[in-house]
């Protein structure tokens, strides 16, 4: 099994300061986190489209160029923030279709999709769902033709059994999941139990561990926040074992979103700690 990182761990370095933050001093290019990913010995890269300048062919095909150099696994990831809104905006589906053509493009075999997020999360699921399923299933006959599989993530909107049911509804090969193993904390369900749920359907992951924060509402989202994998409540090894021995041949893909305030402005440290726990985790998978 290999280990990766997701773009969006540098998401202040892309321009997404959050509230409370600062904008760093220098700011990062797809070039240069690919760059930084080979030095923290990456063998995969989930790149996140929001952080894409742009989307023509000819931009699209150097950017393979570069991937293919640097020998990385790709996975093309599609949705931030909000994706499809739960069903309730048919402009993002448009959008989604259109980015399968690009996830072609720079070679990746496994695009990352997003069907709703936490500001939806509180609103009634089943209609939601049967929306999602039937967008997804177009979606999926879409990708098949393009033999790219996509990856619906647990985007702190549903929990493992609702992941499930959309997943056999669609009822497609060419869909499945993006396995976020600390989204699953933050609706209250169990990560290592909706793993075992979901791991023959997994075919992208986002490797992320939380810590509760002191003095933030836990009705907040980032009331569990990034900490460095392995230092958080998540059970990464139990998780990674599970994948592996159901087959899982994508990467393990680091990420993190609101870092705990032990990590404040600190992202370096996190992930290069991750990375090195990461590679431990894998070591004995073979």
């Amino acid at each position: 099994m290999k280990v990766g990182i997701d773009s969006y761990c540098y998401h202040r370095f892309f321009g997404e300061v959050y509230p409370g933050q600062r904008a760093p001093a220098q700011g990062y290019t797809m070039e240069t986190f690919l760059d930084r990913a080979r030095d923290l010995g990456c063998q995969g890269v989930s790149l996140e489209s929001c952080f894409f300048p742009e989307f023509g062919r000819d931009y699209l095909t150097r950017l393979r160029g570069k991937l293919d150099a640097l020998g990385f696994d790709r996975v093309y990831a599609w949705g931030h923030p909000d994706g499809l809104e739960a069903g309730g905006k048919p402009a993002a589906k448009d959008e989604m279709l259109r980015h399968i053509e690009h996830a072609a493009l720079i070679g990746a075999p496994v695009m990352r999709v997003v069907g709703s997020s936490l500001m939806f999360r509180f609103q009634p699921h089943e209609p939601q769902l049967r929306t999602l399923a039937a967008w997804f299933r177009e979606a999926a006959a879409i990708a098949e033709r393009m033999r790219i599989r996509l990856a619906v993530e647990n985007h702190i909107d549903y929990n493992a059994d609702e992941i499930k049911w959309l997943i056999d509804e669609v009822g497609s090969e060419w869909f499945g999941v993006n396995l976020d193993t600390a989204n699953f904390i933050r609706v209250l369900d169990d990560p290592v139990e909706a793993t075992r749920k979901l791991a023959k359907h997994v075919y992208a992951t986002h490797v992320k561990d939380l810590l509760p924060v002191k003095g933030v509402d836990v009705r907040e989202w980032y009331y569990f926040s990034s900490v460095a994998a392995g230092t958080g409540l998540v059970d990464i090894p139990a998780i990674a074992r599970i994948l592996h021995d159901n087959g899982y041949q994508g990467f393990l893909a680091f990420e993190t979103d609101m870092p705990h305030p032990q990590y404040q402005e600190r992202e370096e440290a996190m992930i290069e700690e991750s990375m090195a726990y990461l590679k431990k985790v894998v070591a004995p998978l073979k």
